[in-house]
């Protein structure tokens, strides 16, 4: 009974003892022959996700989620400054351009000391980490080069490593191009299929050596590591202030003392990594979304983590970055798996494929996809009227765009209220855009006068909403010598050929062009599916109804030069003269129009042939390549599973998981609707209520164009609903089929097949889901079928010969992946809401075998950037004798090869100008144009003087030459390439020409002697 206050007059005295002051030793550095444990402090902060962008930088609206970067940063930079041992990584630049512009100079020049010292690293450097399925690879280049172009003048660094963490699943773009390509050293992430995974671990091959590029090879390599479980630390190690994980408690004059306890479970944890890699080198990512908002919680449990395992010795952990991993990787000279393709699609766990955000929020990724290229458009027009100090600029729509592609973004993976963010920010800075580009198309049809282009008196205006059939400006009447002027711009490099379709009200018109010929055009009637698509829209978006209801679409074809532009005059016709061609218009039971029960349309080389009893299309010809084939379209719909008691894995907007796959048939008997006339004839179908088809084929073009639109989807049964189109041949295709990844190289998949690993089905269906950005195709022994998108979306073919496409989802649970949010997109009128319509286009063709790359690669580039429509009023007909009327800012006599695009022309800050020349083809793609190509920067700069050309990273924030130098070298198992990869020579400066090998993207920063095309 002695024992109870002998051990009361113990812990008194021991709670008399004072605590003493611990000097922890974090300066420990790599040590040979142990296992060293690279602990690497970092913070995730998605750019928006279930908060807008600046909801999470000022820490709002913290009801849905407690987060505030700018405490983060502010917290890091504070906890940074207390040990020169500690280190940070940061990757989202979009904030942490918010918090520089926000410090004085003292900050300022505390941040770069620690930048410099390398206690804080810019990592990945895009201004969001962007995501991989979804983004067009010129979207993922602009929004990286923004970040590392920051980056670059602000503190004078280049990052080194990608860190694309989140993205779910990740590309061969972002292997080659947006890796090697950029100057990275290396390449980590997250999110690897379960089943990938597992082998991974057992094989020691979660890092490898990755050839994105089968054309580029081992020249873009790059050195890649998968995460063993999450972008988070071990289980056990969490350190926010609110976190549950046990600390280090290392006072023993305090109760809980376990230090041992600690150091026992740090050392069991790195013991558990390293028997899964390669080397005595395992990172540990300390951090996770959000994190670090009261840094010191976390820099406090790691010196303390150092300091005692270190004094253990078992293991050696350290303070530590990737560029530290990833050197010390390289200085091991170890022998790497070579992994090639690309890591799509991707599963977290049986039944569980993240394929349904390839299509989700399909009006979403349709406006950023226009947005890119109406950004891409206006750059080159902003560095031909010559940049300037105040008024508009590109920068807003830049910024807006950069953001859009964050892997909550354009994946359609946000909340809607952030959604609805991203798409106003868009329209900010297509506002702010359009701006610039009417003046500067001003400028340059008013340049032969004494004004130059300092004040201009044109007025034009633009049609945002043309796809829905409003544009004001051509909705006019035409009468008192009064004539519509429509100035067309071509933002590619060669010479273009299209159709411009504009919304008119009256029948009697003709168009003129720029020499005062008449233009062959026609008259399509705006039938009342279109009408009130275009004024329930136009009140949705613009809160007005419309006053003026046009009766027809105007379509005439355009001819327009490469980068310049083309001037139409449209004029009331004349009684007794010649006009447009009137449509005609039939209905399919109207016996006059088929024969044997068939109707065949298309007034040029492409017929397609519909069946009239059916209402569908049977049939496919080209008079040209003598391609004639079955052809069969048809409409269905996977309903979405809603989950169960025992497996609540429902569809959603990351998840796609159907319950049942059901045809979708027409209403009744429903004709067809046949237009024809001399430029084009179209096809109208009704499908059933909520979609509605239109399908093209012109006189010129040897492909068809499907518009589709598609909803209200009804979701009254409790439902959700997933839409398809499926395209069915009669071609035996061996479970093979083609898609793009990032609107670049195509990758060959195999239904029901993964080259690592021996694939566990258990979705058949959403588990051979791939992302289309720019195209899909099959082929046999003899024919190709090919099929283009004018957005992302998520397609397959899961039965031999078929290719569909996932156009429009609609759902009613929430998936469990953490936005907590059915997708059920809404447009609301007052407070009247029904589900979101979707407008959208595909483009078919048939070719024989091995012809369809020129197809796909040449229309998918227009298909990416669409003529440019501006618009102005004269009076009389004195326009092609008072303005410039037809331009090229090029040499007249020169275009860019066909395999050649130009994907970024713009004026610096600097007034130096940023140019990127694209090879198109991909090595033994076309047996013409899969070669090495020659541009002439002179005669793409005729009227400049070049002083100075200097090739860049991809990034355009080094040298290449200083890439190419410092590039690692890693050693790969298995037999060496068999062919050396073709790419292009060094620039001579007296003749300037460019070489391109094929798939090559080359970077160049020119200095001109002046800017401006024009003097005043």
């Amino acid at each position: 009974m002695a024992i109870a206050p002998l051990l009361l007059l113990y812990f008194s005295a021991l709670l008399c003892v004072e605590s003493q002051y611990i000097a922890y030793n974090t300066s420990q550095q790599i040590v040979p022959g142990k296992i060293n444990v690279h602990l690497v402090p970092h913070t995730h902060d998605d750019v928006g996700w279930l908060k807008t962008i600046d909801q999470y930088y000022v820490g709002s609206n913290n009801s849905i989620q407690v987060a505030c970067v700018q405490n983060v940063l502010e917290s890091v930079v504070s906890a940074l400054l207390a040990d020169k041992n500690r280190k940070f990584i940061y990757a989202e630049i979009a904030f942490f351009q918010r918090w520089w512009r926000q410090q004085s100079d003292a900050v300022k020049s505390i941040v770069k000391d620690l930048v410099s010292s390398g206690q804080l690293e810019f990592i990945n450097g895009g201004m969001c980490m962007h995501d991989e399925a979804t983004p067009h690879y010129i979207d993922m280049i602009d929004q990286t080069t923004l970040g590392h172009r920051f980056i670059k003048e602000e503190f004078g660094q280049t990052p080194r490593i990608g860190w694309q963490i989140d993205p779910f699943g990740h590309s061969a773009i972002q292997a080659y191009l947006l890796g090697a390509e950029v100057g990275f050293d290396s390449l980590f992430f997250a999110r690897i299929d379960y089943q990938d995974r597992a082998k991974r671990k057992d094989e020691k091959s979660l890092e490898v050596v990755w050839r994105g590029s089968k054309t580029l090879g081992s020249s873009s390599q790059i050195f890649t590591g998968a995460f063993p479980v999450h972008y988070d630390p071990p289980t056990g190690f969490y350190f926010e202030f609110n976190d549950d994980s046990p600390i280090v408690q290392d006072d023993i004059h305090l109760f809980d003392y376990n230090v041992q306890e600690r150091v026992n479970d740090f050392v069991a944890a790195a013991l558990n990594q390293a028997n899964v890699t390669r080397t005595n080198h395992i990172m540990w990512c300390m951090g996770t979304d959000f994190k670090y908002q009261y840094a010191t919680t976390w820099f406090r449990q790691m010196d303390k983590l150092i300091h005692y395992v270190n004094k253990d010795g078992r293991v050696n952990a350290l303070y530590s970055t990737p560029s530290i991993y990833t050197d010390a990787k390289h200085a091991a000279n170890e022998s790497w798996p070579l992994k090639t393709d690309d890591f799509f699609p991707y599963a977290d766990r049986a039944n569980a494929y993240w394929t349904g955000y390839f299509t989700s929020r399909p009006a979403f990724k349709g406006y950023v996809r226009t947005m890119s290229a109406y950004y891409l458009a206006a750059r080159q027009l902003e560095f031909l009227l010559g940049r300037k100090n105040s008024g508009p600029k590109t920068d807003t729509l830049a910024d807006a765009l950069a953001i859009a592609q964050h892997h909550d973004a354009v994946s359609g993976t946000e909340k809607q209220h952030v959604a609805n963010d991203y798409a106003k920010r868009l329209y900010m800075g297509y506002a702010e855009a359009a701006e610039l580009v009417e003046s500067s198309l001003a400028c340059l049809t008013e340049s032969s006068s004494d004004a130059g282009c300092d004040h201009p008196t044109t007025k034009f205006q633009q049609c945002p909403l043309l796809n829905i059939s409003y544009c004001p400006p051509s909705e006019v009447e035409l009468s008192h010598g009064k004539s519509l002027v429509v100035v067309v711009y071509n933002s590619l490099g060669w010479k273009r050929e299209d159709i411009i379709r504009i919304p008119v009200i009256s029948e009697s018109v003709i168009v003129h062009d720029s020499k005062g010929m008449e233009i062959k055009s026609q008259l399509i009637p705006l039938l009342n599916s279109s009408v009130s698509i275009r004024n329930h829209y136009v009140r949705a978006y613009l809160g007005i109804s419309p006053s003026d209801m046009p009766k027809f679409w105007l379509v005439f074809p355009a001819t327009v030069p490469p980068l310049g532009f083309n001037t139409y005059i449209i004029s009331s016709a004349k009684q007794t003269g010649p006009s447009a061609t009137m449509s005609t218009v039939h209905i399919s039971q109207d016996s006059q129009l088929s024969e044997n029960d068939v109707i065949e349309v298309g007034p040029g080389n492409i017929k397609l042939t519909y069946d009239v009893d059916e209402g569908k299309l049977i049939q496919y010809s080209n008079s040209r390549s003598s391609v004639k084939a079955f052809l069969e379209q048809s409409y269905s719909f996977y309903s979405g599973f809603n989950g169960t008691v025992t497996d609540t894995q429902a569809s959603g907007a990351y998840i796609f998981r159907p319950n049942g796959t059901y045809p979708i048939k027409s209403e009744g008997k429903v004709p067809l609707t046949v237009l024809r006339g001399p430029l084009l004839d179209e096809v109208h179908q009704k499908i059933n209520s909520w979609i509605y088809q239109i399908s093209r084929v012109y006189k010129g073009k040897e492909h068809a164009e499907i518009e589709f639109t598609v909803g209200p989807i009804p979701i009254d049964d409790g439902f959700g609903k997933e839409i398809i189109t499926q395209i069915a041949s009669k071609m035996t295709t061996n479970k093979t089929f083609y898609t793009d990844s990032n609107g670049r190289d195509f990758i060959k998949r195999i239904l029901d097949y993964r080259k690592d690993w021996d694939l566990q089905v258990n979705q058949p269906v959403a588990g051979n889901y791939y992302p289309i950005n720019l195209g899909i195709y099959i082929e046999d022994n003899s024919t190709e079928l090919s099929i283009l998108v004018d957005r992302s979306v998520g397609g397959s073919s899961i039965v031999d010969g078929q290719i569909e496409l996932m156009l429009h989802r609609r759902l009613v649970h929430d998936d469990s992946r953490g936005v907590a949010e059915a997708l059920n997109e809404t447009v609301c009128i007052l407070d009247e809401c029904t589900g979101l319509t979707v407008q959208g286009k595909f483009y078919l063709r048939i070719d024989p075998l091995g012809e369809g790359a020129k197809w796909r690669r040449t229309v998918g580039q227009e298909i990416y950037s669409p003529l440019l429509l501006a618009f102005t009023e004269q009076d009389g007909d004195s326009w092609t004798s008072s303005h410039v009327s037809t331009f090229t800012a090029m040499d007249p006599s020169y275009s860019l090869p066909d395999n050649v695009a130009m994907i970024t022309l713009q004026e610096l800050e600097d007034r130096s100008v940023l140019l990127r020349l694209a090879h198109l083809y991909e090595m033994g793609e076309d047996k013409d144009l899969s070669v090495i190509s020659k541009v002439e920067l002179k005669k793409i700069f005729p009227n400049k003087k070049i002083t100075k050309v200097t090739e860049t990273g991809l990034s355009a924030n080094q040298e290449r030459v200083e890439i190419e130098k410092k590039r690692l070298v890693w050693k790969v198992d298995g037999p060496p390439e068999e062919e050396p990869k073709v790419r292009g020579g060094p620039v001579d400066p007296s003749t300037l020409v460019v070489e391109l090998g094929p798939m090559e993207i080359r970077t160049f920063v020119i200095v001109f002697d002046f800017i401006k095309m024009f003097n005043p």
